[in-house]
């Protein structure tokens, strides 16, 4: 499940976005270059709005915004360095015997497995029969919990310098780990300029065998290509990718799959209708889709024997065509964007009505939200078009 996110304004106030007098906004002709968005730098991002009459402060606010709804709807790690422990005020005999060692091997890694990477590690200093247990143990590692606060901070924003310290720590424990990987957040590096270790990275989470993997990248650029070395991640249970712009699939060896996958979410992505295509087919047993925030129109075409759930959020949905998808019991969309993000010579393309065809979904129960007048839902079964031009209570059962 995915939580709404919390309010905007502890996490996006910095000293950046304090501007001393306020700007005209730009002219037209300031926005007129079609890749103002995507495949640009920052420092060239910055100069292009502050040519066109903005304060960088808006390009922060701008960025800090994605990253807000990203992080937000992201699922937690399983682990957290601030997690009360139930038996801490528990009595305990006070005759010295360190009992909790005498444990089974495999309940003692199962103990390490369901602490943070800094505290497993930490267990090998407190006897013998510990030291070889965290490298034995399944590794859960969110690069969050590295920080000096444990990521109690929240967010790192956009302006913030980045965490090269924990970009380190993150590349020595993941070397240092024999695996397999249980989890892996990697949430809070600047992927740009950490590109081999980027690339280092997934390697070794592909020969190790990682179970589970949220992989973000801190903008800019937004549209930073994911090496495609992800698709060697056979042992992935669950994926969750954010701003990237995803391998080109045309390229990826055809064996490629995700034989294991289940849950895969999609955050404020730039990828081709092949390449989300691409992803399903290559996903068996996938149960759940989650895309939040597509940087591009989204045509869904639907030939899935697995997929029970799909969630759409702050996305231009074009087409969405159920072709054949009999497991499929929910379609929801929320937030949906009145314009698609895609640039037409430099100006957004206004949006036409969305399509939503059914074909064969004998299992779908929830279907919604549909907004009046802009969207048209076409079941054949009915062999009608009904265009969403009355009130519809939010969803249709």
């Amino acid at each position: 499940s995915h939580h709404r996110p919390p309010p905007l304004p502890s996490l996006l106030q910095t000293e950046t976005l304090a501007v001393s007098s306020p700007r005209p906004p730009p002219p037209p002709a300031a926005m007129d270059d079609a890749h103002v968005i995507q495949g640009i730098s920052w420092s060239d991002m910055v100069a292009h709005m502050e040519r066109g009459g903005m304060d960088r402060g808006m390009v922060y606010f701008g960025y800090n915004l994605i990253l807000h709804y990203v992080y937000s709807y992201l699922p937690d790690p399983p682990v957290s360095p601030a997690a009360a422990l139930s038996l801490s005020a528990a009595p305990s005999p006070n005759d010295g015997v360190d009992r909790i060692s005498r444990l089974p091997d495999a309940v003692l890694r199962d103990i390490v497995s369901r602490l943070p990477a800094k505290d497993a590690a930490r267990t090998a200093a407190l006897a013998s029969r510990w030291r070889p247990l965290w490298r034995s143990a399944p590794l859960t590692l969110a690069d969050s919990h590295l920080l000096p606060d444990g990521g109690a901070g929240g967010q790192l924003v956009i302006g913030a310098a980045s965490p090269r310290a924990v970009t380190a720590a993150v590349s020595r424990v993941l070397a240092a780990h024999p695996g397999p990987f249980r989890c892996v957040h990697l949430t809070r590096t600047t992927m740009e300029e950490h590109r081999g270790e980027m690339a280092r990275w997934l390697d070794i989470l592909a020969a190790k065998g990682v179970q589970e993997l949220v992989f973000v990248n801190r903008p800019l650029p937004i549209d930073l290509r994911l090496p495609a070395t992800i698709f060697s991640c056979a042992s992935l249970t669950r994926l969750h990718l954010g701003i990237w712009r995803l391998p080109d699939t045309a390229a990826v060896p055809r064996a490629a799959r995700f034989p294991n996958l289940r849950d895969l979410g999609l955050y404020w992505n730039s990828m081709e209708d092949r390449d989300l295509d691409f992803m399903l087919e290559r996903s068996p047993v996938l149960e759940s889709l989650f895309i939040l925030g597509f940087q591009s129109g989204l045509r869904l075409r639907l030939v899935n024997q697995s997929l029970r759930c799909i969630q759409l959020g702050f996305s231009f949905a074009e087409d969405i065509d159920l072709v054949d998808a009999p497991r499929l019991e929910r379609l929801f969309q929320f937030a949906e964007l009145t314009e698609s993000p895609k640039m037409n010579n430099g100006r957004s393309t206004r949006k036409r009505s969305s399509v939503i065809k059914i074909g064969s979904a004998p299992k779908l129960r929830v279907l919604g939200y549909l907004k009046p007048g802009e969207q048209e839902l076409v079941d054949p079964t009915l062999i009608c078009m009904c265009r969403c031009a009355v009130s519809i209570n939010n969803a249709i059962v």
